[in-house]
């Protein structure tokens, strides 16, 4: 993959902080509900970050699979983990997931996962 994965997550990581200085009233109304959402509760915050990392691969958001695949990393959770939220995805959202699967599996070398 020409693209760096990692390098990716921190420049659009960068752009929003950016943005959030200049905006901060509106990120931080938008920020609350993730905030909520992704806390534990019946589901785990882990388990929710797999899950949001599998829809965003389903429809293609690269900064959403950078973002989730991180946090999710951060509670914890595994390669195996994750790479069965690839096949998940690749049953569901077909060629076009799979194709954003390789961004996922880009990021995971260069964290060195796989």
């Amino acid at each position: 993959m020409l693209e760096k994965q990692v390098e990716l997550q921190e420049e659009i990581h960068g752009q929003w902080t950016r943005y959030k200085a200049l905006m901060p009233h509106i990120a931080a109304a938008y920020e609350e509900l993730p905030n909520q959402v992704y806390s534990d509760g019946a589901i785990s915050g882990k388990l929710k970050r797999l899950m949001a990392m599998t829809a965003a691969t389903i429809h293609g958001c690269r900064a959403c699979i950078l973002y989730q695949a991180d946090q999710a990393l951060s509670l914890g959770a595994t390669r195996e983990e994750m790479l069965e939220c690839i096949g998940v995805a690749a049953s569901l959202g077909g060629t076009m997931a799979a194709g954003q699967a390789t961004r996922l599996m880009g990021y995971l070398e260069e964290r060195g996962l796989v």
